[in-house]
């Protein structure tokens, strides 16, 4: 990634209403200079912190005093214990050993950026200003955050049903300072405490009190972490994927008509008309796929008599409109939800004005991650897909009677004496048949927890960690594809040098070669597939083209 003119990233005022997708990524993941992240800062909006300050005082007043009605998470027992009554007197002691009793995720800890997505969108949701939390526990939240104090969090134990409890309880118990927590401070895993002193936080346990912790771990929030990541990183396996494919299509001397916008707009999608589009941009120019390179014939290609129009292409090459587009669409679809998430209030109970100075607390399911885990179910099974055509593209580039003439197995030199790359294509083919397995529908699965009070889960969880699985499994098979299509190219081009390639796909094409040179006698394919991978892993291809002027 090109790290020239970066600068630190601009503050971000959260508000509980106005929180992008892009603002996500910028705290979680920040900008990279030299290696090493900008992270962009966050800040607490004066009005939402003064609202909160507002419905806080009027909770204190009203109903933490020992002859208030029974109000759930304020003086009860929380999930089947509802009915049993914490005495005021109880209540702090009743936060810790909540900490404590939740604290259950097991496995290992989530990844950096799903931490520091995880408690940025906590906290904007607290700040709508209906969850009763003291103001002083998002501050505190944030503080950690800006610091860079990240509390370790195992990645199972959720089924994003009364949120993610177990993954959120982790986080407090950081937050708060408990003695057993952990958390990453400059890379380096210790203890919380140690993190908090070394960060500049006060290091004695933080006392909680009613509400603030069932407000803090209530909310599918650790699966907004990995589900924010995963949608970042499945729009940049969309343009690394119409890369590989525009020099799939060159390779092999694709058919444009496919990508005719007429045809697109008869279709009426917008992704498929969008996905059309970046397919005729990067290949605009190219005389490989024209008519007049498909008239000449490659050394390896079979032609009986004169040579006949090709007139369609197989679906793996005139298809990717409709395949990509898809995708892109459900992309949307993925966007929106999350978009909304991370702008919800999804604890439990609840607190609403009713009139000037009163409120009142309502009990809901708002904590219920369902609309997470078809989103994230819908986004692995649309990753796949580019995934999966992808590999169709890189099978075809093995058999000459399916490559339009490219040698068996893309073999630079003599066949048999050399293998070529047909290992390199199994090991696509592997990963497809294995995320085949990762996108069965989480949220079709259910299972009760906690006596049977949570009869219906959504799985949330684990579907966004199964999303970023197949995300990142799809991530190798278009980098196969990419190593396969240069191969191609680079024989190709010893009979099609007096054609012009498009001046997009010809920089992507010379900066692979730059890293890994034309295999003409067989060499360790491994090192040459992960040099492919860290273009996909790193985005530099988008990055290149992103940055160049033609």
């Amino acid at each position: 990634m090109h790290t020239t003119n970066l600068k630190q990233p601009e503050t971000i005022t959260i508000n509980g209403s106005n929180l992008s997708l892009e603002q996500v990524w910028d705290v979680a993941r920040g900008i990279s200079e030299d290696g090493k992240p900008l992270y962009a800062k966050v800040k607490i909006d004066d009005d939402a912190a003064n609202k909160l300050l507002e419905v806080r005082s009027y909770i204190e007043e009203n109903w933490l005093k020992e002859n208030a009605p029974p109000i759930y998470g304020f003086n009860t027992g929380v999930g089947s214990l509802k009915d049993y009554n914490i005495g005021t007197a109880e209540n702090n002691q009743f936060q810790k050993q909540i900490i404590e009793s939740h604290c259950a995720g097991i496995g290992e800890p989530a990844e950096q950026d799903v931490i520091r997505a995880t408690m940025l969108i906590r906290a904007n949701a607290l700040l709508k200003g209906v969850s009763g939390i003291r103001l002083i526990v998002v501050t505190r939240l944030i503080d950690m955050l800006n610091a860079g104090v990240h509390p370790v969090i195992p990645q199972q134990g959720s089924v994003g049903a009364s949120g993610d409890l177990a993954p959120l309880a982790h986080l407090v118990s950081a937050l708060v300072g408990h003695p057993e927590a952990e958390a990453y401070f400059k890379n380096e895993r210790m203890s919380a405490q140690d993190a908090l002193t070394a960060a500049g936080i006060t290091p004695v346990e933080f006392q909680m009190q009613a509400k603030d912790v069932l407000a803090m771990i209530n909310g599918c929030t650790f699966t907004m972490g990995f589900a924010c990541l995963a949608m970042k990183d499945a729009e940049a396996l969309y343009e690394n994927a119409s890369i590989a494919c525009a020099l799939s299509m060159e390779a092999m001397r694709g058919e444009m008509a496919a990508f005719d916008d007429r045809i697109q707009q008869a279709r009426n999608h917008p992704g498929q008309i969008q996905s059309a589009e970046k397919i005729r941009e990067l290949l605009e120019g190219s005389q490989w796929v024209t008519e007049d390179a498909r008239r000449i014939a490659l050394p390896d290609e079979d032609r009986q008599g004169e040579y006949k129009s090709r007139i369609q292409d197989a679906y793996s090459l005139r298809c990717v409109p409709q395949v990509h587009g898809a995708a892109l669409d459900t992309f949307t679809f993925v966007r929106q939800t999350l978009e909304r998430e991370m702008n919800a209030a999804t604890d439990n109970p609840l607190i609403f004005p009713i009139e000037e100075g009163q409120y009142e607390m309502l009990s809901g399911g708002n904590f219920h991650g369902e609309h997470l885990a078809f989103a994230m179910d819908f986004l692995k099974i649309a990753v796949h897909e580019i995934g999966n055509i992808s590999e169709r593209r890189s099978a075809r580039f093995l058999d000459s009677k399916l490559s339009y003439g490219l040698p068996f197995n893309l073999v630079g030199s003599e066949v048999g004496l050399n293998t070529g790359f047909t290992l390199a294509q199994c090991a696509a083919s592997s990963i497809v048949s294995e995320n085949k397995a990762l996108c069965f529908p989480l949220s079709a699965d259910s299972i009760p927890t906690k006596a049977n009070q949570e009869d219906h889960v959504s799985n949330s969880t684990a579907a966004a960690r199964k999303a970023q699985e197949v995300t990142a499994n799809a991530r190798k098979i278009i980098a196969i594809e990419l190593l396969c299509a240069c191969q191609a190219i680079s024989i190709a081009e010893k009979t099609l040098n007096e054609l012009d390639r498009g001046p997009k796909t010809k920089l992507v094409y010379e900066a692979v070669r730059k890293e890994i040179p034309p295999m003409v006698e067989d060499r360790y394919v491994h090192r040459q597939m992960k040099t492919a991978q860290a273009f996909v892993d790193t985005n530099s291809l988008v990055d290149l083209l992103a940055g160049h002027k033609y």
